[in-house]
């Protein structure tokens, strides 16, 4: 239960599981107010109606409220709809306007922010900007409408970067709302939401603020910089990352805004859903498993898994998994260089993703030099992601930047040990397989620090030759990984702690 009074907290996000989904944004979306609402605060959630949401698994419906909203000289017209987070009674409002958000179809090529050229490239939608400023103001008429007025306005990403902004601007000059407070979560500080700054006059703000303090960042409207400057108070999805954004290596520019903030950033890891992710339970496995049947589940799991890859169903092969986007940042270039030498370790290895064209033609170009050896599905499967999960023997993510990720703590509960890069959230939540941290039992899986392919290659030769020759070793890193708590209720009692402190130091 929370320490103190409970906190009445909106999320806002551009993606919320369940509804719409790229990456892990929609994750923390859909899994933080469940575990907020389970410890007694008064939640709900907030994203547009997008065409997958509107014909989703979870059913939506009207709310009856409809509103206009000026952008620029037109008048844009939107609806509420309501539906509520599986197995809870957290209300979720989705933000009707179709010409913004009903555009997606991955038949077509589109999706929620970006769509295929027919050269066949990845493009954002130009309309972005607009689109993302009528969210804004919608929540805002949503708070209104609905009478749900947060203590504490949680936005998320640069899609919701304004919302800072309107709280201090609008809402507290609002008789009875002086004291809302708002926090901005960075979950992924590359993607900052840069345009133009003629969309200034589609956000109803006074042009006072474009400056190089506030709004304006080089002679552009920066939305991501424009929650970290208004907030109250700003989050990233690890301690590591809070630091690393700091610098000038990690930080695309923002690294001096954010150090003249840092008294007021903070980092939370994310957290994991092990009511979804659990091999106990996981009704996309071949056969549940825990640590005390894993000798006996995992291999079937792994069996499984090789059928379904068209590989030989080879027990004491090492099988390596990964489920990725397939870009830069998750480390395709070191993969690039050392995966022949990874065939060479007497390997297996699957991935599922999708992504840019010059890597998928580099793991095509793989798989027709090994199809014993290789399985590929560009494309996203859940319930394949859950099979790799489990069917895996090591789990590879070896990333430029990670500010939190979520695959190196579904493969520790699933005993999968991660081979990861050190660096953001997979610092914060893997511990290597030093001979130390043998001895202390404290070791979940193997990492390397240089972003080099000799480092990735000789982690993974570390996690290949224990597999193979150290067998009880192995059992103990895969035991040890399968007993870590990265629940949601973990990450949820950090963000209450920052809630408080938001609504009592101001």
């Amino acid at each position: 239960m929370p320490q103190g009074d409970s906190h009445r907290v909106l999320l806002a996000a551009s993606e919320v599981v369940g509804f719409a989904k790229t990456g892990g944004l929609a994750d923390v979306t859909g899994s933080l107010p469940l575990a907020l609402s389970r410890r007694g605060h008064d939640c709900a959630v907030v994203l547009p109606l997008y065409g997958c949401a509107r014909h989703g698994k979870i059913p939506v419906q009207p709310t009856g409220h409809t509103f206009s909203i000026p952008l620029g000289k037109k008048q844009v017209n939107g609806r509420l709809w309501q539906a509520v987070l599986p197995d809870s009674t957290v209300p979720v409002y989705l933000v009707e306007q179709a010409e913004f958000f009903e555009r997606d179809d991955l038949a077509l090529g589109r999706g929620l922010y970006q769509f295929t050229t027919t050269a066949g490239q990845k493009a954002d939608y130009p309309d972005n900007c607009e689109r993302y400023i009528f969210f804004c103001r919608a929540v805002l008429e949503a708070m209104r409408l609905l009478n749900f007025w947060p203590d504490v306005l949680h936005a998320n990403d640069w899609q919701t970067g304004l919302l800072p902004v309107y709280v201090r601007e609008t809402c507290r000059r609002l008789p009875g709302h002086e004291r809302m407070r708002s926090l901005f979560t960075i979950h992924n500080i590359a993607y900052q939401g840069m345009f133009s700054k003629e969309n200034m006059w589609l956000t109803g703000l006074d042009w006072r603020l474009f400056n190089y303090r506030q709004l304006e960042f080089y002679d552009h409207l920066n939305l991501l910089k424009s929650g970290i400057v208004f907030a109250d108070a700003v989050t990233t999805v690890s301690p590591s990352y809070a630091k690393e954004i700091q610098t000038p290596y990690y930080g695309c520019n923002l690294q001096g805004v954010l150090s003249e903030r840092r008294q007021r950033l903070f980092g939370i890891n994310n957290g994991v859903d092990y009511g979804e992710w659990n091999p106990a339970n996981d009704p996309h496995l071949a056969a549940p498993y825990d640590e005390n049947t894993l000798s006996t589940g995992k291999p079937l799991c792994k069996a499984a898994l090789q059928r379904h890859f068209g590989l030989p169903e080879q027990p004491r092969t090492p099988l390596l998994g990964m489920v990725a986007r397939l870009v830069e940042q998750k480390g395709l270039d070191l993969l690039a260089k050392i995966v022949d030498a990874l065939i060479r370790l007497d390997t297996q290895f699957v991935v599922l993703g999708s992504g840019d064209a010059r890597h998928q033609q580099m793991l095509q170009s793989l798989q027709v030099r090994y199809p014993d050896r290789v399985g590929l599905d560009f494309g996203f499967d859940e319930a394949l992601a859950h099979q790799i999960e489990a069917g895996a023997d090591m789990f590879l993510m070896p990333s430029l930047y990670e500010p939190s990720g979520l695959n190196q703590m579904y493969s520790m509960k699933y005993g999968t040990p991660p081979v990861v890069r050190a660096t953001g959230g997979l610092a914060d939540t893997v511990v290597d397989a030093s001979l130390e941290n043998l001895a202390n039992h404290r070791a979940t899986g193997f990492s390397f620090v240089a972003y080099t392919p000799e480092a990735f290659l000789e982690a993974v030769r570390r996690a290949v030759g224990m597999y193979r020759g150290y067998p009880d070793l192995w059992q103990q890193v895969m035991r040890t990984a399968m007993r870590q708590d990265w629940s949601w209720d973990r990450s949820a009692a950090e963000y209450e702690k920052l809630y408080a402190l938001v609504r009592s130091s101001l």
